[in-house]
Formats: C-alpha cells, structure tokens, sequence
C-alpha cells in the first residue's frame, strides 16, 4: 500500500490514461490510412488501428 491508500496496481491499471492511449492509437491508425505518401504506412494501418480496438476492449474492463 502506498501513502494514499491505494495499491500499485489499481493505480497502474486506471481505465482513463489507458483509453486515451487505445484512442490515440486508434486515430493514428486513421491518420496512416488516409495519408497519401508512405505505402509502409498505409500497409501497416489496419494492424494499428486492430491494436487500438482489441487494447480499447480490453482496457474498458479496467476499475475506474
């Protein structure tokens, strides 16, 4: 326990700085889609933005 009451994992393990992660991962994933001048990045957006979703489902059943 630390000095406020609350272990190390249920403050390493919040719901909120998580989801905002997957989100920006999400929309970078977007952005790579729809951006005309890398084929590496195109080819690599569907991979980013499948990440984004699988890690935003699993972190929405995370303690607030």
């Amino acid at each position: 326990m630390s000095k406020t009451g609350t272990s190390v994992p249920s403050r390493l393990f919040r719901r909120a700085p998580w989801e905002n992660a997957a989100t920006v991962l999400i929309a970078l994933g977007i952005v790579m889609l729809m951006q005309p001048f890398s084929m590496w990045a195109f080819g690599w957006s569907f991979a980013v933005i499948l990440t984004g979703t699988v890690a935003f489902v699993i972190v929405s059943h995370f303690p607030e």
